[in-house]
């Protein structure tokens, strides 16, 4: 089953979204400031952790409140990060600690986004391929697609990935593109969702409330 005919492509980048800083050991009884950067999500919702100029020391990305990340050694599940510290920040913490022992290596960004899947041009599955096919999950992937249509996003690459999983969506009204959750999206106790949309305001709230009629 499929649904979400896609039209229009996904330009994938990798801006600078934040910094880190991991202090290491030295010799001399100094220490030696290992900088890191992550990444904007690519169109799998995988956040890459970057050293120097443009070597990605691994990915990470959220499955059911886990995270999980991608080395030159495998995926590994780091399983939930404490509470109060963003996924993100767990993730690229691990990853700068890897690479800092010599456990794992780097693969340049532009390989990287190379070997990034396009955007389908056809049909985009119903389902994310790491989602059971049963009759609760048909029905929620049923029901959030419809909602998709309605508040005119669109899915990119892959089907419903669960209420609470990164989704790469496009913005019908603007050109934004980004990961999303679909729990934030399907708005609380029968209220739509915020029409501020996304970061940056998308076309504004006068014009949202205008366009999608759940807000009239």
């Amino acid at each position: 089953m499929t649904t979400q005919l896609l039209e229009r492509p996904a330009t994938v980048t990798a801006p600078d979204t934040g910094a880190g800083r991991l202090i290491l050991p030295a010799t001399g009884g100094t220490t030696t400031p290992l900088t890191y950067r992550v990444g904007a999500p690519d169109i799998q919702c995988r956040y890459p952790v970057i050293v120097g100029e443009d070597q990605v020391i691994g990915r990470a990305y959220r499955w059911h409140r886990d995270w999980i990340v991608l080395t030159t050694e495998g995926e590994r599940n780091l399983r939930r990060p404490p509470k109060g510290t963003p996924g993100t920040e767990m993730a690229a913490d691990h990853l700068a600690e890897q690479y800092a022992a010599g456990r794992i290596g780097t693969v340049p960004l532009d390989q990287v986004l190379a070997e990034t899947p396009s955007p389908l041009s056809g049909p985009v599955p119903l389902l994310h391929p790491r989602m059971p096919v049963n009759d609760r999950n048909i029905k929620g992937a049923q029901t959030a697609f419809a909602g998709l249509r309605a508040h005119h996003w669109r899915a990119v690459l892959t089907g419903f990935p669960g209420s609470d999983n990164h989704w790469y969506l496009s913005c019908e009204l603007c050109p934004w593109e980004g990961p999303k959750f679909w729990s934030h999206l399907r708005g609380r106790n029968g209220e739509p969702p915020s029409p501020q949309r996304h970061k940056g305001g998308c076309i504004g709230e006068d014009k949202v409330r205008r366009l999608i009629p759940a807000y009239q």
